[in-house]
This record gives C-alpha cells, structure tokens and sequence, in this order.
C-alpha cells in the first residue's frame, strides 16, 4: 500500500495523461457498440421459443411479423401496389397481406363478400388495408423512417419493431436529459457538503472519466442491451461518487499537518480498505445478476461490475494525481461548510429508536408477504401514447384491435390429422379464428394447384404452418393458459411442434425468470453477507446490516402489490440487487463508525456521536442515488426505465431511513449480543467500581 501511494503520487502527470487518452479513446469506441433492443434475444438458447423462432426462419425465410401497417381509404388493387412497394423498403423481410392467404389472382377477381369474412376482416375492413410485415432486428430505425417517407400521413405503422426503432431514437438523449438534471442537482449537493467549488467537479470528472471508459470498453462485448446503455452511466455515477467524496475528505484532514504529497499518499492508504470494502460489496450486489439465465442479467451485471472496478481505479489513481496537480485552485476556491450540525436529530432519533423497530417489524412482515406475491409483467411495455407509434397503434387498435397472433409449426403428415388438430385449437378459449392450409383452401384441394405465394404462406419443405387469433393481452395468467393448451393439443397430435408469437415469448420469460429470482436474491445475500462477515468479524453484526437493507427491499417491492398494479420483472431483479449492493453502505459506514466509538464510549453515547457526526455523509450519498433514480423515472418513455427509476429512488430513501432509525436501535439494543460474537470487539466497559450498577448496566 505505501509503494502504490507513492508510485500514484510520483507518477501524477503520467497517469492522468494516461487516463484522459483512454478516456478519449473510449468516446470514440462507444459510437461503435452495438445495441440491442430486442428482450427475446436474451432467452436461454434452449427455450421452446427460441428454437421455435430459428425453426421459423429456417423453414419459411422469416420470422413473424412484428410491426402492422394500416392504409386508410385504398382498393384492394391499391392496397397490392402499396404491399410491393412497403417490400421493397430495406430492412423489410416480409409483407403478409389477404393475397398470402386467398392469393392474388382470388382477391382481384372475386368479390370479398364471397371469401371468409372472418379471415378477411383480418387483414381488410371498411377501406382500410392492413399488413403484417417483419422488419430485420437492428434496422427497424431506417426502415420505420422509410416507411414514413413512403406512405405519408394515410398510414399507420406501429408493433414492436416500430417501439424498437422510437427507443433507439429516445436511447441516448433520454440518457442525457437525465444527466442534465442529474449532474446540477449532485453539484448541488456536493457543494453543500463539501469545502471547495471545485471538489464537486473534481469528483465528477473523475467518475465521468470512468464511465466513459466503461461504455468505450463495451466494444469487447460485442454489444449490449438497450436497458444497459441508459440504466448503467447513471447508476455507476450515483454508486461510485461516495469513494471520490471519501478519499479528498481524507485528504482535507491531513492537509493540515502534511506537504500535499504526503497527506495523499497517507489519504489513500487511508481510504483504499474502506473504499474496497464498498466497492466490494457493491460489486458482488451487482454480480449475482451473472447467475440469471435471462442474458438481460449477465449483460447489464458484466457492465454494472466493470463500471464500479474502473470507477474505484479512477478515485484511487485519477483523483489523486489530478488533486495533487490542481491542489492550488481547490485551496483558493474554498468556502464554508453549509452542512448544519445533526446532534438534535441524533438525539431524537436515539430517544424513538425502539418505537421506530417496533414499526419496522410490524411493517416489515407483511410487506414480506406482499413482495413474494406481486404479479410481474414479463413484456418490454409499449412507448408513450404521445408518441407517432403510440398514437399509430392507437387508430389501428381502433379499426382492427389489438393483434396477438400464435403461429404453430407443425411436421407436414396428413391433411386429415391437420384438420382435426385446427378444429381442437378452435376450440380452445379466446382463440377467435384459425388460418391454416386446410381451413383457408381446403384439405380437399391439392397443394399443386394453389399459386405459390399461398403455398409458401402455409407450406414449408417439412413444416405446415397454422396461424391463430387470440383476443388475449400479450400476457397475464389468461394468455399464458392459452400458450399452454395450444402446446398440449399440438403435443397430443405430434411428437415434435414449435409456436411462435409473442405471447409465447412472454410465457418462456416467465419460466425462466420464476427460477432466476430466487437464484438471484440468494446469491446477492449470501455474497454480501459472507463481505460483511469477513469485513467486522462477526457472526451478529452481518444478520443486522443485512435485515436492515433487506426489510428496505421487501418495503420497496411490496408497495406495487398493495397498489394492485403489476411489477415489470427486470425492475424486480435488478433492484433486489442494485438496492441491497449499493445501499448497504450505508449501514457499514454507520456501524465502522460506532464500533470505533464503542471502544471509548458506553453504547448510547457511542451511537449519539456515530450518528450525528456520520449522518450528513449517509444523507449525500443517499440524495444522490436518489435523485439518480428519480431523474431516470422522470425522463424516459421507456415503461421499464421509468419503472425501475421509481424503484431505484424510492428503495435509496427506505434504505436510508431503514439504516439511520431501525439500525442505530439494533446495534444498541443487542450491543451485549454483538460484543460476545464480535471477534476481539474491544467494546468499552464502565468499571463497576466507578459507577452504581444500575448505571453501569444503562450504559454498557
């Protein structure tokens, strides 16, 4: 630790060269990573869907459609001419339109009042056209646009491509809206608890350097999900700022006694345990999201942990030789301290200490209950309403309702086991039509005769192809029974099926992350308790910490089960983990600092003094995380991003007041209890002799 103190600070000017090239290196690479945006993607490779879907594209050239266009006022010849040109758009894999099925030279030369009215109003109806295209993943952007160039205002184009390619075009600058009301309300902040107006930016700056490493470095990914390009830059910032703050308050104190050199090389042997023990616990928060099977956890855990290990490099080897170079203006840029005193809030906390337990125990268990029983979303939500795509998906729902279509493949065996197996499906509940070869042409009818656009439509080399209408939602118990009936009948007739469509998708997702949350919760609390174990040397002290932040979670997750709404479930992982690793701080700094006092004082006085001098700290850090969230709820369009914004900022404040009124009175109260599993706890002990029992006994 002395020879990396004194390398850091006889080197300063090579190293801060150093980082500022990597960091401008790393804008650059960042423009070069590639975003994905598609949650399906990120299933086990095994999954039924996921097979289902590589089959699809294998056998029929395609995946399903995943963006509808509706034209308004054409004839069906129109609606053709327009069909041949949407094709032609780039980045368009597939048109699907009535002619797939019927084909061309029917739908022109045969009145529709002669066809199936209920395929027909499927795809036709009151003048409108509409189509079902499948726009290539990673080009939805340009040819979302295209199509808007193409078709003017007499179109509507909406589906999950056309959410995709509005994220995309939100991606970045809902980022940066957040980090516009970000940063001024951390500079606030850092101001009012620091001494100089140039600490805050010193601290931004050198975290700032480390998130731009970090999205530069991505590149060796490959690419990386579009919840981890906006949630990780604003939760490395907010999680890592507390080692910058740490480290030049260590400096500030030994300022006064030491040559500027000397009291950084003694504030990073100071700070370096301290802020590795944070970013340790933080990083094995964040690296249980590794153990889910949904890649969305390993993607953004991979991020979350390389940002906080470049952020904790950049304090303990940016920040210093920065500091040491620009010492000067820090010195003539100094102001008072705004930060009040908190020895009355100490006070009070320490006379409600019991009655703010108590609460909490009553409190926590049936929020305990409450989290274990709230209903996930597993769907990536739709785009805000005031957006083109939501106000386009709004006129088509209008005129044809909301589309959730199920495709099953089947093995190409006997059209009489084909029609028996469509005439079950059509049986089964809010399955409201079924397309298939031997329902729209007919089992009698063979396939040598039909025009090739409606033979590729339904017939593959291997495979026949039956298209179902549901009017369930994309999810919820309702649709995932009809994912599961229309498995089993197709189970019961053939040995091997896939279905396809996005219900069935949702239902894999819920499979997977069933298994994955429980993984995940346990990993994160096993990891940091085995830290906090190692960290105080004690068997009690952990369970305490750990409840505190724990019983903060459980309060934070059961809240959408009490307002009867639905927890997205990315939220739910990453939060569970993200609160528990980032906020145990605090409980670790409150308690390092009352076990230091408890070797001079009784535990009362000890956790008086612990709280009023620490308190200030625990409430920046908490402010900015906080606000971190909050700002990352109040400025993205994304429902997911929103949602875990509110959680993030909500979880920070119960984490706070979880750790600043129901800690202070665990540690006193079981104080006997943690001196006899503490090793070598050191407690300081009132001598009998100097005090009356009782006295002795209130003090201990």
């Amino acid at each position: 630790m002395i020879r990396f103190s004194k390398w850091v600070t006889n080197y300063r000017k090579t190293l801060v060269t150093v980082f500022l090239i990597a960091a401008g290196l790393s804008v650059l690479l960042t423009a070069l990573v590639s975003v994905n945006y598609d949650m399906a993607d990120y299933l086990p490779k095994d999954s039924p869907s996921t097979e289902a879907i590589s089959v699809m594209e294998t056998q029929f050239g395609s995946d399903m459609g995943n963006a509808r266009v509706m034209l308004n006022d054409v004839t069906v010849q129109q609606a053709l001419e327009h069909k041949d040109a949407i094709a032609s758009v780039p980045g368009i894999l597939s048109v699907r339109w009535l002619d797939d099925v019927f084909g061309r030279d029917t739908i022109i030369s045969t009145p529709l009042e002669y066809l199936d009215p209920n395929i027909v109003d499927n795809y036709y109806k009151n003048g409108h056209a509409l189509f079902s295209i499948s726009i290539e993943n990673g080009a939805e952007t340009e040819a979302v646009d295209q199509l808007h160039a193409l078709l003017g205002e007499n179109a509507s184009v909406a589906g999950r491509a056309v959410d995709a390619a509005t994220v995309q075009e939100m991606a970045v600058s809902e980022v940066i809206t957040a980090l516009l009301i970000l940063v001024p309300i951390i500079l606030i902040i850092l101001i009012l608890s620091t001494r100089s107006w140039l600490e805050p930016l010193l601290f931004l700056f050198t975290i700032g350097v480390a998130v731009v490493i970090n999205m530069g470095t991505n590149i060796f990914l490959g690419e990386i999900s579009f919840i981890t390009q906006t949630v990780s830059p604003i939760l490395q910032l907010a999680v890592s700022l507390d080692y910058a703050i740490f480290l030049l308050h260590s400096f500030d104190e030994y300022r006064g006694s030491h040559t500027p050199r000397d009291a950084m090389r003694l504030a990073i042997r100071r700070a370096l345990p301290t802020v590795a023990a944070s970013a340790a616990t933080t990083v094995i928060g964040f690296s249980a999201l590794l153990f889910m099977r949904f890649g969305i956890g390993s993607d953004l855990g991979i991020n979350l942990v390389k940002g906080v290990i470049l952020s904790f490099l950049s304090v303990m080897i940016f920040l210093p030789a920065l500091t040491l170079i620009s010492y000067k203006l820090i010195d003539k840029t100094r102001h008072r301290s705004f930060v009040p005193g908190f020895l009355k809030i100490g006070r009070g906390v320490m006379k409600a200490r019991l009655g703010f337990l108590i609460l909490a125990l009553i409190v926590v268990i049936p929020c305990f209950l409450a989290q274990s029983n709230t209903g996930f979303m597993y769907g990536t939500g739709t785009v805000s309403e005031t957006s083109r795509s939501g106000r386009d998906a709004a006129r088509i729902d209008a005129e044809f309702g909301k589309e959730n279509i199920l495709v099953l493949l089947v093995p190409i065996e006997s059209t009489g086991k084909e029609t028996e197996l469509c005439a079950e499906l059509s049986s089964v509940p809010h399955v409201t039509d079924v397309v298939s070869y031997v329902t729209a042409v007919g089992s009698e009818i063979p396939v040598q005769y039909l025009p090739q656009e409606v033979r590729q439509n339904f017939y593959s080399a291997e495979y026949s192809r039956i298209i179902m209408y549901t009017d369930n939602p994309d999810e919820g118990e309702q649709t995932f029974t009809t994912v599961r009936s229309v498995r089993d009948i197709a189970g019961r007739y053939y040995d091997t099926s896939y279905l396809i469509g996005q219900s069935a998708t949702l239902s894999d997702m819920k499979s997977v992350v069933e298994i994955d949350t429980r993984i995940v919760g346990l990993v994160a609390i096993v990891g940091i308790f085995i830290i906090l174990l190692l960290t105080f040397r004690s068997l009690s002290i952990p369970v305490f910490l750990v409840f505190s932040i724990q019983s903060a979670i459980w309060i934070n997750l059961a809240i959408p089960y009490f307002s009867d709404r639905p927890l997205n479930f990315i939220g739910y992982l990453i939060i569970s983990t993200v609160q528990l690793g980032a906020t145990v701080d605090y409980a670790i700094f409150l308690t390092h600092r009352y076990l230091a006092d408890r070797q001079m004082l009784p535990k009362k006085e000890a956790m008086l003094k612990a709280l009023s001098e620490n308190l200030a700290a625990i409430l920046v850090s908490a402010g900015i995380l906080a606000s971190a969230g909050f700002a990352l709820a109040g400025t993205s369009g994304n429902p997911i991003i929103a949602e875990l914004g509110v959680l993030l900022g909500r979880g920070t404040i119960l984490s706070f007041v979880m750790v600043v009124c129901v800690l202070p009175a665990l540690l006193v109260l079981f104080d006997s209890f943690i001196r006899k599993t503490t090793l070598k706890s050191g407690f300081f002990r009132r001598s009998a002799l100097s005090a009356p029992k009782k006295e002795a006994d209130d003090h201990e």
